[in-house]
């Protein structure tokens, strides 16, 4: 399997599809690469290199005991453009990996970045405080965080209607996409997608956004019940230099998977432009 080792001795799992211009995926919590094959599959057939790794703690890379922050989750993916000298990068990210690519292009700088697309991100911050008093309340978050305590199987099963949307009426997420989401969220080690909880929610990335000068495409759901678009996407393009915002109607958080077809449309269209 292709991996690379970051200077901390973590192994991270990466696929590299297809050549031409790179475009490399960084995937949502609690899944891995797995995720984006339907994208990768769609954009490498049509002349561009899809890469995505496995967020260290998920997937096929280690699963370490330390380093489970947005800090090190940027600087392990800017590893990997090293690792593979890559230049003229579109970064796609999904969620947590919406953070990920943010806070890479804060901390590492733009050079080897030309286009940016955020997709159901959770930028620039989800966790209410005093810096962001209309943010989602702590206790949503220790939720999460005790359910997966309790049974992080069970957990999962019952997380996954909600991350669909098929609590909703009229949302067509196969029993087959709700499974898969359990089986890569199982591959995941318990202390590393836990800690994660407190990336995901609490880091701020409002200065991330602002250092973004490069075409950034948002694209989110309206029914999105996970990362609500009001807190993040619609605030997230204001803060973004560059930024323009396509909602998707009735759109839930799964939508590589949900609207697949008109997302890859939409990527490749912003690849080529």
């Amino acid at each position: 399997m292709p991996s690379f080792t970051t200077k901390d001795g973590t192994e991270i799992f990466y696929k590299d599809w297809g050549s031409g211009l790179p475009i490399v995926f960084s995937h949502g919590w609690p899944l891995s690469s797995d995720a984006w094959e339907t994208q990768m599959l769609h954009l490498s057939a049509n002349g561009f290199r899809c890469i995505a790794h496995d967020r260290r703690g998920h997937g096929r890379s280690s699963q370490t005991f330390h380093g489970n922050d947005m800090n090190t989750y940027a600087d392990d993916l800017h590893a990997l453009l090293v690792h593979l000298n890559l230049r003229d990068v579109m970064l796609v990210g999904h969620s947590t990996g919406g953070a990920e690519v943010t806070r890479l292009v804060g901390r590492h700088g733009p050079a080897k970045i030309r286009k940016v697309v955020l997709i159901g991100a959770v930028t620039p911050k989800m966790a209410k405080g005093a810096d962001n008093p209309d943010g989602l309340p702590m206790e949503v978050f220790d939720g999460i965080r005790a359910g997966l305590l309790k049974d992080k199987s069970q957990f999962f099963k019952d997380f996954a209607p909600t991350f669909f949307g098929v609590n909703n009426e009229g949302q067509p997420a196969s029993q087959g996409m709700q499974d898969a989401f359990w089986v890569l969220g199982m591959q995941a080690g318990l202390k590393n997608i836990y800690e994660c909880v407190s990336a995901f929610s609490e880091t701020d990335l409002t200065q991330d956004l602002k250092d973004m000068s490069m075409p950034v495409l948002i694209i989110h759901g309206d029914d999105d019940q996970v990362v609500p678009i009001e807190l993040t996407a619609k605030r997230a393009v204001q803060i973004a230099p560059n930024a323009t915002l396509k909602v998707y109607p009735g759109g839930s958080h799964a939508l590589p998977d949900m609207a697949r077809d008109q997302l890859n449309a939409d990527l490749l269209a912003f690849a080529k432009a």
